[in-house]
């Protein structure tokens, strides 16, 4: 049976299955953008592109199989089932924490799944407060040597870790350390939150530390207070966890706000992404790459099959979004102007 730091893991994963492990009137922001139909697109939909690139690798579609789990027997399964489909769709994909992987014997192969995967781009993760645990850019060179990944992402998630009852606490001097790992790791070093989102201010300060990309992970879907609320057995962090169940900033949010800051830093959209249309939307705002999770993840529990079934679904809704506006690249979904942002029509500016 699994203990520590593994039992924790199966515990997040059946949660996020099983609850309501979403905020509370929070949403990604998304449904403030629309897009302005196109009635004569003048394209052949079968020439459609949804290729593009994302750690100097080529993507078959703009989207990432974000972090979720790993360090645990139903971990295993499911990143196996992600990391196959992801091959297969010609999507990057990403491994849940893999502290559990230095710290534990129990499930390697949970972390293990090059194999599986490849071609895919493949990012292995672990959470930044550890910089101050002990963790430096050995162990990171060592997590990427152990999984074969061609990147890391240090994950900021001080809520979770603040309701969670074996939680660590110390965030103090981050981004000095953030820095180190960047100048001393032979991979690109990217940063990512877990739900609550990365505004454009804290985004510049790292990628002056040197990160290479921001994954936003915005608030509108899984909330890690909630999750690690759920699973608590602490009454005052139970109770204290309900004053944060509508926290963080929306994902739109935080696309719009970086990219005020770093126009042209690689942008990772996550959190509350459910469909296709979703992803165009972050798109057009900024985002170069969508992350998806807890939608993928009752099928990843299945097979791979059910896995490509939910990513063909999301990749067929992106093509009928850039039809509908008439755009056959993602070049060209960047950049169209049949979109309205809270009202206001780009299409409108653009013909006075």
């Amino acid at each position: 049976m699994d203990v520590g730091i593994n039992k924790r893991k199966t515990e997040h994963i059946r949660l996020c299955l099983t609850e309501n492990v979403e905020g509370e009137n929070k949403s990604t922001g998304l449904e403030g953008i629309s897009f302005i139909h196109n009635a004569l697109p003048e394209i052949n939909f079968a020439d459609i592109s949804l290729e593009t690139s994302f750690l100097n690798k080529k993507l078959k579609a703009p989207f990432l199989v974000s972090s979720m789990t790993g360090g645990s027997e139903l971990a295993a399964k499911i990143n196996q089932n992600l990391a196959k489909a992801a091959e297969r769709n010609g999507w990057a994909v990403a491994l849940g924490s893999t502290r559990a992987l230095l710290e534990s014997d129990a499930h390697k192969e949970s972390f293990v799944i090059r194999e599986h995967a490849p071609t895919a781009p493949l990012i292995a993760n672990l959470g930044a407060v550890q910089l101050n645990y002990g963790y430096g850019a050995d162990e990171c060179q060592r997590i990427i040597d152990a999984t074969g990944a061609d990147s890391i992402v240090l994950h900021l998630n001080s809520l979770q870790e603040a309701v969670q009852d074996e939680g660590d606490l110390n965030f103090e001097n981050l981004l000095p350390k953030i820095e180190a790992i960047c100048s001393n790791l032979n991979a690109p070093v990217g940063v990512k939150e877990v739900g609550f989102g990365i505004d454009g201010t804290v985004a510049q300060k790292l990628y002056n530390a040197g990160i290479s990309y921001i994954d936003v992970a915005g608030a509108g879907g899984t909330s890690w207070s909630q999750v690690e609320k759920l699973r608590s057995r602490d009454p005052l962090k139970k109770a204290a966890a309900e004053a944060f169940n509508n926290w963080g900033i929306p994902t739109k949010d935080c696309i719009v706000s970086v990219r005020s800051k770093l126009s042209d830093a690689p942008l990772v959209a996550s959190g509350g992404m459910k469909t296709g249309v979703d992803a165009a939307k972050a798109l057009t705002i900024g985002a170069d790459v969508v992350g998806f999770a807890r939608q993928l993840l009752q099928a990843a529990t299945e097979s791979e099959e059910a896995v490509v079934q939910v990513m063909n679904q999301i990749e067929l809704e992106l093509k009928m979004t850039m039809l509908g506006i008439g755009e056959k690249t993602i070049d060209g979904l960047k950049n169209t102007k049949r979109v309205s942002i809270m009202g206001r029509s780009l299409l409108d500016e653009v013909s006075k």
